[in-house]
């Protein structure tokens, strides 16, 4: 129902996005989807692009005196870095610049370029780069405003960075790892709540919410694991551990516990939506690993490009814009999505419905 593509590569003119299925109504604000991109710029170990771009969002499509009027949003977001990339990046006219041959471990650097047939791998880098996040950021940005509208609040935090806790500590381990050239990952948490009991379904595979969330999550770039509440660390119990009893008080019925993470049967269940994702260390370094020149098929050392030492922060921000995205679409499909009216009015019936018959 909501779906969103994107365009652009890293050192390219601009990246653009079309975000459909929003409802008509929706307040719109690009100093908040400013706000948004900028908070995925920041963070402790973030490289020198940061200081190069402010990304600043502009609204092409599909707004209409601060609403959005039922067509697609487009965005585009400037690359200021294309001043340095014009000839390097131009889409026309003859190649420029020396051909990145020596693919980075880790990075789409290799198999991308077996799978598309391209000599360089700058062709791949350019668009598997995590600047490609910058305009889920701003889709979600304009996902969260319709969300808040329908009382729904989303946040995240950092919990480890390199295995540690802790601002003192998280620094420290950053800077180590800058200090020898390196890259650490960490693992972030995305909190979504105000969620009503029942959105997804148990029915068939692909319309359970938890999965969607699994999906969305695990696509975000150097991100190799995702968790649901408590998923690992529930596999080592008994089941009389794990699962969140019911009980009622008042005719209303709650948990005291939340270890499913707000997901039951491939369904919200009412609690907190929760999801864990651990984000790898990245892999540019500027102590680069060894690879074979593509080119020669010579061993060669990886190539470097201009990064970070850690972007867990950034990662997390843009963990809160696809949980926006994903809530977006199941509040779409649920209440319906022409009007915003509609929208609203449905889910007040839905939740009036829930607290009656259920206690919910």
């Amino acid at each position: 129902m909501i779906r969103f593509t994107s365009g652009g590569e890293s050192h390219g003119s601009r990246l653009v996005c079309i975000l459909e299925g929003l409802p008509a109504g929706v307040k719109v604000s690009s100093d908040f989807v400013n706000g948004e991109l900028k908070r995925r710029q920041g963070g402790y170990g973030r490289g020198g692009r940061m200081k190069i771009e402010s990304d600043t969002v502009e609204i092409l499509s599909g707004v209409r005196f601060g609403e959005t009027i039922g067509s697609p949003v487009t965005l585009s977001v400037v690359n200021r870095d294309w001043a340095n990339w014009s000839e390097r990046m131009s889409a026309e006219g003859q190649e420029f610049g020396e051909r990145v041959t020596n693919a980075r471990p880790g990075h789409a650097d290799l198999t991308g370029a077996a799978k598309f047939a391209r000599r360089d791998v700058r062709d791949i880098l350019e668009r598997s780069s995590a600047r490609e996040t910058t305009m889920r950021v701003a889709a979600g940005a304009l996902c969260k405003l319709f969300l808040q509208m329908c009382g729904v609040k989303i946040s995240s935090k950092v919990l480890t960075v390199g295995g540690v806790s802790g601002d003192d500590e998280i620094k420290s381990r950053i800077d180590e790892a800058k200090s020898r050239g390196d890259t650490v990952g960490g693992i972030f948490e995305v909190n979504v709540k105000g969620v009503p009991a029942g959105l997804g379904s148990h029915i068939q595979w692909d319309r359970k919410l938890d999965a969607k969330f699994a999906a969305a999550f695990m696509s975000i770039q150097a991100v190799k694991a995702v968790e649901l509440g408590d998923g690992f660390a529930n596999a080592s119990k008994f089941g009389s551990q794990v699962h969140d009893e019911i009980f009622l008080r008042d005719g209303k019925i709650f948990r005291e516990t939340n270890r499913a993470g707000g997901f039951e049967g491939g369904m919200s269940n009412g609690e907190d939506l929760i999801i864990r994702a651990a984000m790898k260390p990245i892999p540019t370094l500027m102590t680069p690993l060894k690879t074979v020149d593509i080119a020669t098929r010579q061993p060669t050392t990886a190539s470097k490009e201009r990064s970070d030492t850690c972007a867990i922060w950034a990662a997390a921000v843009v963990g809160e814009a696809m949980a926006a995205i994903v809530t977006a679409d199941a509040f779409v499909e649920k209440f319906g999505g022409d009007a915003l009216c509609d929208t609203l009015a449905n889910l007040q019936i839905y939740r009036t419905r829930l607290a009656e018959d259920f206690g919910l």
